[in-house]
Formats: C-alpha cells, sequence, structure tokens
C-alpha cells in the first residue's frame, strides 16, 4: 500500500456524477487533462492523514460523518477513508447502515476504484441500504471510503462486512440451483438432462441485466434476456436428454454482481397435457407450447356460424392467423392485454388456425380455445365500387365484409375514416392480403397499392376488436 502524505491532493475525474469521492489520485498520479479537476483536501485538524483507521472483514464498525470529516473540495461533501486487508479470491460484500444518506467507493493499492454504491439522491429509495460487493483479484491493503452523498449529508453510520459463499460447482442437473458472481466476464456450466421433458431455467440477479444462452446437441441453441420479468432471464422449452452448454452472462457485458440460477421441470398449468398440432374443436379449449416456430391447427365447421378464436398467454406476445375457404386474416392483440382474437363470419368448411408470437421469437406456454354462434347464413357482403363513399356502424367485436371488382390494373386507394372508434383495414383478393391500422389522418386506416384486374375483398373493423361507431369507407383509383 502506498504511503499518504499529511495533505493529498484528490482528483474528481471529469464525468462522474456530483456528490461522489470517485477517482481520487495521489499528486504523482493526477493528470493535467482539461477534464480533471484537482481539489486540495486538508485535514481540519494538526494530527494530519498518514494513516487510516484499520477495519477487519466480518467486524461491525460504527462510525460518523461529521463537519469535521475530510472534505470533498468538489462538492461540499465529508468522507472518511478505512484500510480494509482483503484475500485472493474472496467475493465480499459491506453494508452501510444508520441514518446517514451515504456511498460507498472501494479502491485498490493503486489508488483505482473498483465499485461505488453510488446513486443521485433524487433517486434513493428511503429505504434503501447501500451494499458493495466485489470479488478481489489479488491479496492486500484496500481503501474503503464511506462518503455522504452530498454537502447535506450527515450522521452516524455502521459498517457489516462479510464473505460471501459461491457456487463453486460448473455442472448442474435437474432439479439444481447455483449462485454466482459476474464479473469481467460469463460463467459457463454444463447441464445434464436425463429425460426429455419440458424444463425451465431462471437466471435472477438484482445487480445486472442477465442474459441467458443454451446450447445443445444437434444445433440446439435458445437466448434470452428479459422472459422472466424486470431485467431477469428464463429459458423454458422441451429439452431432449444430452449435454448442454449454459451461458449466464449481463446482456451487454460490463455489469457485476450476484445473481442465482435455477433449473428445474416446468409446471403446467392444471397437469393439463400439450397439444402442438391437430384439431381445434369448438367449445374444447387446449394448452400448447410455442417455441419460436409457428403452429397449425385445423378448424372445421359443419354450418355457417360467426366464430371466434382466441390466443392466450402470459409468457410472449399471441399473434393468430385464420386461412381457408377464400378467408385470409390475422390479429395481434384483439383480446385483452398482448392477447391475440379473432372474430369472423364463416362458412362451411375447413379452416387453418395459425397460433405463433408476434416477434416469431418467443416461447412459452398459451391457451388456444374457439367458440361459435350458429348463423342461418352468412351475411352477403356489401358492394363497394370506386369513387362512392359508404357511411356505416361498426358494431363491437364486428367485421364488415365488402366486395369490389377492378377491370384494369393500377395503383388503388382504400381509405376507412371515423371519429369514433381506432379504425382497422383488411385486404384480400387475387392472392394478395394486406392490412393497416394507423396510415389514414389520425386513426384511421389507409391502404394504397397497385392492384391487378379481379374481384377482392375488404375487412373494416376496429383495431381491438371492442370500439363500436360510425364509420366511412372510399375506394379511390390514383
Amino acid at each position: 500500500m502506498a504511503n499518504r502524505a499529511s495533505s493529498m491532493t484528490l482528483t474528481a475525474l471529469g464525468g462522474v456524477a456530483v456528490g461522489l469521492l470517485i477517482g481520487w489520485q495521489l499528486p504523482a498520479l493526477a493528470t493535467s487533462s482539461e477534464s480533471d479537476t484537482e481539489i486540495e483536501t486538508t485535514a481540519d485538524d494538526d494530527s494530519g492523514m498518514s494513516t487510516f483507521e484499520l477495519i477487519q472483514l466480518g467486524e461491525r464498525h460504527r462510525g460518523e460523518i461529521t463537519s469535521q470529516s475530510e472534505l470533498n473540495g468538489k462538492d461540499g461533501s465529508r468522507f472518511t477513508r478505512f484500510t480494509l486487508p482483503l484475500e485472493e479470491g474472496a467475493l465480499i460484500e459491506i453494508e452501510l447502515g444508520g441514518p446517514l444518506h451515504g456511498t460507498l467507493s472501494l479502491y485498490d493499492d493503486e489508488e483505482q476504484m473498483l465499485t461505488s454504491t453510488y446513486e443521485p439522491t433524487a433517486y434513493l429509495d428511503p429505504g434503501q441500504t447501500p451494499a458493495l460487493r466485489h470479488r478481489i483479484d489479488e491479496s492486500g491493503d484496500y481503501t474503503l471510503i464511506v462518503s455522504g452523498n452530498d454537502l447535506h449529508s450527515y450522521g452516524p453510520f455502521s459498517l457489516t462486512s462479510r464473505s460471501m459463499e459461491l457456487t463453486t460447482s460448473d455442472t448442474l442437473s435437474v432439479p439444481s440451483r447455483a449462485d454466482g458472481w459476474l464479473q469481467d466476464g460469463s460463467d459457463q456450466y454444463t447441464l445434464t438432462v436425463e429425460e426429455s421433458g419440458l424444463y425451465q431455467i431462471e437466471m435472477r440477479s438484482s445487480d445486472v441485466d442477465a442474459y441467458l444462452v443454451l446450447e445443445g446437441p444437434h444445433g440446439y441453441q435458445r437466448e434470452d434476456d428479459d422472459s422472466a420479468g424486470n431485467l431477469d432471464a428464463r429459458i423454458a422449452d422441451f429439452l431432449e436428454p444430452g449435454e448442454y452448454q449454459l451461458t449466464a452472462r449481463t446482456a451487454y457485458g460490463q455489469e457485476s454482481g450476484l445473481y442465482t440460477l435455477s433449473v428445474e421441470p416446468h409446471e403446467l398449468a392444471d397437469g393439463a397435457s400439450l397439444r402442438n398440432s391437430g384439431e381445434l374443436t369448438i367449445d374444447e379449449p387446449l394448452q400448447g407450447w410455442l417455441n419460436g416456430e409457428p403452429l397449425t391447427y385445423q378448424l372445421t365447421l359443419e354450418t355457417p356460424a360467426t366464430v371466434t378464436i382466441d390466443m392466450l398467454s402470459s409468457d410472449f406476445d399471441a399473434f393468430l392467423e385464420l386461412h381457408g375457404e377464400g378467408i385470409s386474416t390475422s390479429d395481434d392483440d384483439g383480446g385483452e392485454e398482448l392477447n391475440a382474437r379473432i372474430r369472423y363470419n364463416l362458412g362451411p368448411g375447413s379452416y387453418t388456425v395459425t397460433a405463433r408470437s408476434h416477434s416469431f421469437s418467443g416461447s412459452g406456454l398459451f391457451e388456444l380455445k374457439a367458440s361459435a354462434v350458429e348463423l342461418d347464413e352468412l351475411p352477403a357482403d356489401g358492394q363497394l365500387s370506386i369513387g362512392q363513399p359508404l357511411n356505416a356502424r361498426l358494431e363491437v367485436g364486428a367485421r364488415d365484409a365488402y366486395t369490389f371488382q377492378l377491370d384494369e390494373a393500377g395503383t388503388y386507394r382504400l381509405d376507412m375514416m371515423s371519429s369514433e372508434l381506432d379504425a382497422y383495414l383488411e385486404l384480400e383478393g387475387e392472392g394478395l392480403f394486406l392490412n393497416d391500422d394507423d396510415s389514414g389522418d389520425n386513426l384511421d386506416a389507409r391502404i394504397e397499392t397497385h392492384l391487378e384486374p379481379g374481384e377482392y375483398r375488404a375487412i373494416a373493423r376496429s383495431f381491438n376488436g371492442s370500439d363500436s361507431g360510425s364509420y366511412v369507407l372510399s375506394l379511390s383509383a390514383e
């Protein structure tokens, strides 16, 4: 540890938030950079500062920041320093307690700051207890600084320190749990799966933005950032027997902190079995598991009906598609929250229902269900002509259909305008399927595109399926 003179020059590094003593250096290490501000710091008595009080890991210490404590000339805050001997490989945790609104900072014997608990005063949680955590790379005497968070921060404080125990094994089985520490890199684990099944791997941390990568047999690979909520990561999937490589890291690779890793069988709601294909039967809900790739189901109708199809999931943003018998439509958030819903008047026949995530990359458990209200006959499509706007009223959940015939190829514009609902348009025909939400003015919908001669069908509905109100539908040739 370098000797310290009775009077020291502290260098506050440029760009560091006000209120924190960061980057202080001995005079020999100070730079002349324009971004650095040299601060002359002296003791308020004649005793000097050649030695700092020695504290030991695992012991509790009490102190106080007063107007007689050392002064940070940068912002007027006060601070005190301690010498703390630490061993290589130790993962330490130091908590600052007491009335003081303060900050902990740890420096090595070359006066380089290793970590700090500083948060701007405006962002501090009144009940928050600052805790400093760090893994020690080299044995030696380290400097611990307790500082007031700003020039108004005074009062008693307590220091509680301990050496933390982590999981030392790099092998995981099912079920298992591991406590780890990320610092300047990632942690690698070997996960052994004995039986094929559905498993859930979670990485949770209050210190870092967790990120998981899972690689396994036959080119298997999955990654996840925030599926477990907040900044925690989760991979849930069907896994075949074999050895997998699990990487636990931070999302951006620049953070350090504690994390907990857990591997366990996935608990299915109500113990239901999963169906990832097959028949979707009216009034018989099913549960499936999405693993990024779309899943398809068959829906068969014997008579005309108004059919409602719902896809619900708390794991990903659900998306539905419906194709068949000349019908092609889709929905993202027509249900509540991020659930999908398609409500359509369908004739007898066979239809394909595609269940997927909005981004094509989500995975997790979902529920798929269909209900139907029988119709004596399908409502006739309205007729739409070029240059002749139609005034109509949309009911809740309705999808108003209109047909039109084009004799010449050209650029055409379809508009749905309303001051009472969020308009949504679909256009299908001649192998074309288009949709639009807000391309018109305000919340109006507009589809403008090149169309070939043929018969087309326009669907007028609301964006979320729950609005009702008057609207104007028009078709024009550009």
